[in-house]
C-alpha cells in the first residue's frame, strides 16, 4: 500500500505542476470550453482510478471509492457558491481566480489528509465517536434544509483579521502576487486574504464531508484519493458552472438528504449494515433528482445567485 501512496502522490504532483507551470502559466480568464475540458478530464481520471481500484482491490473497494467520490463531489458543489461570493467580496479580477483556487485547493489537500487520518484513528480507537459523527451529520442535514440562505462574512474571518494584524495589506491587487514591496516595506496583497478565506471555508466544509465519507469507508487511501479527485475537479467545475449556479437552487435539499442518510447509516451501523452498493444508488439518485428538479422548477425569485447573501 505504501507504494500506491507514493505513486498517487507523484501523479498528483505531476498534474498540478503541468496545470500551473504549463497550461496556466500566464494568468487568464478561464472560458467555459476550457473549464469543461478540465472538468471532464478530472472525472475521467477519477473513473480510471476507480477502475484500477476494482482491478487491484476488488468490487467492494471500488464501490467505496466511487461512493465516497460522489459524496465529496456533491458536497463540494455547495462550496462553489461560497467561493464565488468570496471572489465578489474581494472584487477578484477573473484572470486571478484560477491562481487563488489552485493554491487554496493545494492547501486543502494537506488539511484534508490531516482530517482523514485523524478521523480514522479516532473511530478505530474510540468507536463511540461514530455515533457522534452520525448525530452531527443528521443535525447538519436538517440545518441545511431549514436554512435557505448561506451567509458569508469574510470581514469577520479570524484568519484575515490576524493577517491584517501581522502584516499590512494593500488595497489594490498587485497582479496575482500574494506579497509586494512598497517603499522598502513588505505588504500582503488582497490575494493572500482571498487565499485565507478560501482555505478556512474549505476547512469548515471538511467538518461535514469527512465524517460523511467515513461512513462509507475506513480505508485512508480510499477516502483520501476520492477526496483528492473530487476537490481537484471542483476547481475546474467552478469555472464551468459559476454563471449557471442559479439552476441548482434545490441542490441544498438533496445535500441535506444525503447528509441525513449517511448520518443514519452511521448510527445504525452496529445493528444493521447498509451495503455500499445501496448507499451509492441512494446518494446518486438523490443528487440527480435534486438537480433535475432544480431545472424543471427554476427559481425565478432571484436574478443572480439565489439563496446566498453577502453581509458587509
Amino acid at each position: 500500500m505504501t507504494l500506491w501512496w507514493i505513486i498517487f502522490g507523484i501523479f498528483i504532483f505531476a498534474m498540478l505542476a503541468l496545470d500551473l507551470g504549463v497550461f496556466n502559466r500566464k494568468a487568464h480568464v478561464i472560458k467555459m470550453k476550457e473549464a469543461l475540458l478540465w472538468t471532464s478530464g478530472w472525472i475521467t481520471l477519477a473513473c480510471l482510478f476507480g477502475a484500477g481500484v476494482y482491478y487491484f482491490y476488488g468490487h467492494s473497494k471500488a464501490l467505496e471509492f466511487f461512493t465516497a467520490y460522489i459524496i465529496e463531489y456533491s458536497l463540494s458543489i455547495d462550496n462553489l457558491f461560497v467561493f464565488l461570493l468570496i471572489f465578489r467580496f474581494f472584487n477578484v479580477p477573473p484572470a486571478y481566480e484560477h491562481k487563488a483556487l489552485f493554491w487554496g485547493i493545494l492547501l486543502a489537500l494537506i488539511t484534508r489528509a490531516a482530517f482523514i487520518f485523524a478521523g480514522v484513528a479516532l473511530i478505530n480507537k474510540f468507536h463511540w465517536i461514530m455515533y457522534l459523527f452520525g448525530a452531527f451529520l443528521i443535525f447538519t442535514g436538517i440545518k441545511m434544509a431549514l436554512n435557505k440562505e448561506t451567509e458569508v462574512h469574510p470581514e469577520k474571518n479570524i484568519a484575515i483579521k490576524m493577517l491584517r494584524y501581522i502584516i499590512p495589506v494593500t488595497k489594490e491587487f498587485q497582479e496575482a502576487r500574494f506579497f509586494t514591496i512598497e517603499n522598502g516595506k513588505r505588504f500582503a496583497t488582497p490575494m493572500l486574504a482571498v487565499l485565507l478565506a478560501l482555505e478556512t471555508t474549505d476547512i469548515l466544509f471538511a467538518v461535514d464531508s469527512i465524517p460523511a465519507v467515513l461512513a462509507i469507508s475506513r480505508d485512508p487511501f480510499i477516502i483520501y484519493t476520492s477526496n483528492v479527485f473530487a476537490i481537484l475537479g471542483l476547481r475546474s467545475l467552478f469555472f464551468a458552472i459559476s454563471g449557471l449556479m442559479k439552476l441548482f437552487h434545490l441542490l441544498h435539499y438533496g445535500l441535506s438528504a444525503i447528509l441525513s442518510f449517511v448520518g443514519v447509516k452511521m448510527l445504525i451501523a452496529d445493528f444493521f449494515h447498509v451495503p455500499v452498493g445501496i448507499s451509492l444508488i441512494v446518494i446518486s439518485s438523490v443528487l440527480v433528482i435534486s438537480i433535475v428538479a432544480s431545472i424543471i422548477w427554476p427559481d425565478t425569485k432571484f436574478e443572480d445567485i439565489p439563496n446566498i447573501t453577502v453581509k458587509d
